[in-house]
């Protein structure tokens, strides 16, 4: 008898019904510069029109082992906003508007619930970020992967004119520092938070624990932040007071905050704000050193802002009108050395 594709492992029926279920998900988050939509070979999106030298902005990121975690709790629909976030946060960090997201599914045999329940996390993801999901790829690799598990890969593209362009060349001296709080542990430290959590603390998922008021589970697939409209609603309403943004994920604030820093500049910035207590649990329950926590975990600020002098409370007041909590947390200083670095002030 004859080998099918469904023998050795692809069932092409059933990856025709995911992208049957997803198409609607899709068509949720269409924005005017959409000019076709899923089911084609690739995606078309147009640019908006007045940008002066329009140059585009791209990132791409995944969602790491804190899908683990929706693998053990068998919960799907969160994780698809984290991949978007890593994304396109990283694409607002220039001042670009983001335009659209593409996704990648990979599986060793597609359940089309799980894949379901995944994607229209993205596509939520897209809408709060305001971009379409354009397309994606969906993979089905027998052998590939354990049993019930699937990896992600996102990527984002934005635009942004030229002369907007935020980064290290427009930070000075003297600026000061707004930090934006992180909703959690975003997507990044996961293999010591589950190794402390999990293997040390031996705490259970589904379990309540009273210092996060919540069963470890609902705290750890707490979804990512997305920080696309609140910047460019900052941008819009103080042009040329932010210079550069930083958004603190892998390596935490110290290995991050120094990337949107000039040469013979420090960001001297003051961790005395209230940790989420997720971090606190971690740091004593491991427990960790804290030179650890702070070059692994965002410590409760997902984004920095380096805006002009005399500015900082302003732009933090602008900020929490919009619903984000937001402080003054420190200032660019100059540096001896030629490599910026971040010094912590606790």
């Amino acid at each position: 008898m004859a080998i099918s594709y469904r023998e050795a492992g692809v069932d092409i029926d059933r990856g025709d019904e995911l992208v049957r279920r997803i198409k609607p998900l899709a068509n949720g988050t269409r924005t005017p510069f959409v000019l076709d939509g899923i089911g084609g070979f690739a995606g078309l999106c147009g640019l908006p029109s007045g940008l002066e030298e329009p140059v585009l902005v791209s990132g791409t990121d995944g969602v790491g082992t804190k899908l683990k975690i929706a693998f053990e709790t068998n919960v799907h629909n969160t994780v698809g906003q984290d991949l978007v976030a890593m994304c396109v946060n990283d694409v607002a960090t220039t001042g670009g508007r983001l335009l659209f997201f593409l996704d990648y599914f990979g599986c060793g045999k597609l359940d089309v619930t799980v894949a379901e329940a995944v994607i229209s996390g993205i596509a939520d993801g897209c809408k709060l970020a305001g971009c379409a999901l354009l397309g994606g790829e969906t993979a089905e690799l027998p052998g590939m992967y354990a049993p019930n598990e699937y990896d992600l890969a996102g990527f984002a593209v934005g635009v942004v004119s030229k002369k907007a362009i935020l980064g290290p060349n427009r930070v000075s001296v003297g600026d000061e520092l707004v930090a934006v709080a992180s909703s959690g542990l975003h997507s990044n430290g996961y293999s010591l938070a589950r190794r402390v959590l999990q293997q040390e603390m031996k705490l259970a998922l589904d379990a309540h624990v009273p210092e996060l008021g919540k069963t470890l589970g609902e705290e750890l697939l707490t979804p990512t932040r997305i920080y696309t409209a609140e910047i460019q609603s900052t941008l819009e309403a103080h042009p040329d007071t932010v210079h550069a943004i930083c958004h603190v994920t892998g390596g935490g604030i110290v290995g991050n905050l120094n990337r949107a820093l000039g040469k013979h500049q420090q960001a001297r910035v003051n961790m005395t704000h209230e940790r989420p207590a997720v971090f606190q649990l971690i740091a004593k329950g491991g427990p960790v050193e804290e030179s650890e926590m702070l070059r692994t975990f965002n410590l409760g600020i997902g984004l920095v802002l380096c805006v002009k002098a005399g500015t900082g409370d302003t732009v933090a007041a602008h900020l929490n009108a919009l619903g984000e909590r937001a402080w003054v947390a420190g200032v660019v200083e100059p540096c001896p050395d030629e490599t910026p670095i971040v010094v912590i002030n606790e």
